[in-house]
């Protein structure tokens, strides 16, 4: 069973070694590429103010959050929803960073390469790039190009993009995805089919015509073997 996790977060400013915090973490679950509905969702109090430039593009306040439990409160079960997941997340070293800086405020806390399948996430900014480059591969430029619609995107949450990048990543994959499985099923026919055979080749035996004066030497071969015995050993026959 392949468990993926779509991870997006909201945060108070783009430095965390600044001080800046996470202040919302949504996420979505996919099993075998599907959807399950399972989701995960947190507003976060900062203990912080929110900079100006960040609020501008997620709309969350400090008023907001003013109630909201902390990063600590709620860490428990954010990792029991990622546990063992491969994390899918949109410029994954922002958001792994923002993570592993509130896991170290946390006395023996793991980190995400400890929390999830294989140690690191998969970064679709980064599959974006090689996928179309020299263009725009922000989520808003994705979600065009694959059709996907972002009408109801006016300001940035963490849980709505998470459910947006869900849907651009499986559309980015569903290409590689239905190659793998067109290979996967030539294999499995081939190796249902007939066994294989040596194929042996069958030839007519040639014939190559003697000449007359190939034939008139023979013989004359034949005629001087007579002359020195009594009797040659093919007159036998």
């Amino acid at each position: 069973m392949l468990r993926q996790v779509v991870l997006d977060t909201e945060t108070t400013g783009i430095e965390p070694h600044l001080g800046h915090r996470i202040i919302e973490i949504g996420c979505v679950e996919l099993v075998n590429r599907r959807l399950t509905g399972r989701v995960y969702h947190e507003y976060l109090q900062p203990d912080r103010e929110i900079d100006q430039g960040a609020y501008e593009v997620h709309g969350i306040s400090n008023e907001f959050l003013a109630d909201k439990p902390r990063f600590a409160d709620v860490s428990e079960g954010f990792i029991e929803f990622i546990k063992g997941a491969e994390l899918v997340i949109h410029n994954a070293a922002f958001d792994v960073g923002f993570l592993d800086a509130e896991f170290e405020r946390i006395p023996g806390a793991p980190r995400i390469k400890d929390i999830c399948h294989s140690g690191a996430a998969t970064d679709s900014l980064a599959m974006a790039r090689k996928k179309r480059p020299g263009q725009r591969n922000s989520l808003d430029a994705l979600c065009k190009a694959y059709g996907i619609d972002n009408s109801n995107r006016e300001l940035h949450g963490a849980l709505l993009d998470a459910r947006l990048l869900a849907e651009v990543y499986l559309a980015m994959t569903r290409e590689q995805n239905t190659l793998l499985a067109s290979t996967s099923n030539q294999a499995s026919q081939g190796m249902q089919s007939e066994p294989i055979r040596r194929v042996v080749e069958r030839r007519e035996p040639a014939t190559y015509p003697i000449q007359s004066d190939e034939l008139d030497g023979f013989n004359a071969l034949l005629e001087t073997l007579r002359a020195s015995s009594d009797k040659a050993l093919w007159d036998e026959h």
